[in-house]
């Protein structure tokens, strides 16, 4: 990412870029430990001789481990600071790891994929907040779009060590290192980059919107001072401070409640954006895809490649994502996603409806397996450089200063419950019907393209402050204005 603008806009200091790097290495951990059970499920199935029902409740357990870690996540970074959090869910992260590697059980294993869930709720909450805090507001998005990069490459660095280990080993199930199986290492690989984590955690400083919320205006400028030398530090925290005085007028305390079903109008177009990423059904092919590329006919080993293929493609578009989006706005991008991951889902649903036999001994005949298998990808394209990363965009820009922290959890914490429910009901619903599984995921993606359309404002350029006050009843902006 260039440090300076083409466009006579202020360079970017190395030093916010550098932070926002640093922040979104919780999105790496998220992304590494949300997917590393793709290479091991099938494996812990047959250890464990979970049934159907069983295997997709310990995968997707670990999502409500992340919708409580997210709602957790609000409340420790309003009141100990987003850093603590952070470092909480490193700790989080590594604990995880580690006992799920040595599982003896499968209810031991699923109470550690609850405890990793609890770390990757609070990553995906402090990372775009802390992101978004840090960054002048004409590269934003940019830098805000890193959490999603460092989500996929958190994949991809899964999906790979998971076909190393594999394909070391001679498959998932068989013993590598210390006589431990493959399947195994695939967890406790994840202590690496979780000490990572928390030694970053251990250097950065505080957020100053966080400082300033609190009353120390004096730090707060030291980090402004340090972050953006010869910018204008003053205008930055008299913004903040103004935009938290607003909050307390169009807002009880910084409460989350509001006239709309009990919340905040803003508030619910945060969970609706978060609702709406996870049901076009991103997650099945992420967590599941080993297991689907082995059911149409592929062997393990070349169904994990597939996977890490898949997983570099999403790191790919999203970095054209990252290059787009403060350039033509967040709106133009949300909406060519929609169509796009519409169309690649009907066409999914239109390929496996041309499927023979049942459960593991499904196939696609002629074609219909590649049309499969690139529609799968051009589903991942289309999101990866859409929804994907820009959801986490707006989810750190839209929520007044005041309440940022628990608003972001409560959307992040409505999305992993999303994630859960798609990723608990993906096998028994393939198990009944594919073809309805994935129109079901189109038809969801069809409904993101007109909730853009109709409730989501674009926010492109604006400072924080500014993209607040989009989201703001008409009525409570003229009692601001009137009370001044």
């Amino acid at each position: 990412m260039s440090n300076s603008s083409s466009e006579g806009l202020p360079p970017v200091p190395r030093k916010v870029i550098g932070l926002a790097v640093a922040g979104a290495v919780g999105g790496f951990l998220f992304g590494f430990d949300s997917s590393v059970v793709n290479g091991a499920v099938d494996a812990m199935k047959d250890e464990f001789l979970m049934s159907e029902a069983v295997t997709g409740f310990a995968v997707a357990v670990a999502l409500l481990g992340c919708a409580a870690g997210a709602y957790l996540a609000g409340k420790v970074a309003d009141k100990y600071g987003r850093i603590p959090a952070m470092k909480l869910g490193a700790l989080l992260f590594l604990v995880s790891a580690v006992g799920t590697g040595l599982a003896f059980g499968v209810w031991d294993l699923i109470a550690w994929r609850l405890v990793g869930g609890l770390g990757i709720g609070l990553a995906s909450v402090i990372a775009p907040a802390y992101i978004s805090e840090i960054s002048p507001r004409h590269v934003r998005g940019r830098l805000a779009s890193l959490q999603q990069l460092a989500i996929t490459t958190g994949i991809f660095a899964a999906l790979l060590s998971d076909a190393v280990l594999a394909t070391s080993a001679g498959s998932a199930d068989q013993p590598f290192w210390l006589g431990i199986e493959a399947w195994r290492w695939m967890f406790i690989a994840c202590a690496l980059p979780a000490g990572i984590y928390g030694w970053i955690a251990f250097r950065l400083p505080e957020s100053p919107h966080f400082l300033v919320l609190n009353g120390k205006e004096d730090a707060a400028r030291k980090v402004f001072d340090t972050l953006m030398p010869g910018d204008d530090t003053e205008r930055h925290i008299r913004e903040i401070r103004e935009s938290i005085e607003q909050d307390q007028l169009s807002s009880k305390k910084g409460s989350l409640r509001g006239k709309t079903f009990g919340l905040q109008t803003v508030v619910w177009i945060g969970i609706i954006l978060s609702v709406l990423q996870q049901f076009v059904g991103i997650n099945v092919i992420f967590y599941y895809s080993t297991t689907l590329w082995k059911a149409v006919g592929f062997h393990e080993q070349d169904s994990l490649a597939i996977s890490v293929a898949t997983s570099v493609t999403n790191i790919l578009v999203t970095l054209v994502a990252i290059a787009l989006v403060d350039r033509i706005g967040r709106r133009p991008i949300l909406l060519a996603g929609s169509i796009g991951m519409a169309a690649s889902l009907g066409a999914m649903a239109l390929a496996f409806s041309s499927s023979v036999g049942t459960g593991s001994e499904i196939s696609l005949p002629g074609a219909w397996g590649p049309v499969a298998l690139v529609a799968a990808n051009v589903f991942v394209v289309s999101f990866g450089a859409s929804w994907g990363p820009l959801v986490w965009v707006l989810l750190g820009e839209i929520f007044p200063s005041r309440i940022r922290a628990r608003a972001l959890g409560l959307a992040a914490a409505a999305q992993w419950i999303a994630n859960f429910v798609i990723t608990l009901s993906f096998p028994v619903m393939a198990a009944g019907s594919l073809p309805l599984t994935y129109a079901m995921y189109a038809l969801f993606a069809a409904a993101s393209f007109f909730f853009v359309v109709f409730k989501v404002p674009e926010t492109n350029g604006m400072s924080l402050e500014q993209a607040e006050t989009l989201f703001v009843p008409k009525g409570a902006k003229v009692a601001a204005l009137a009370s001044k």
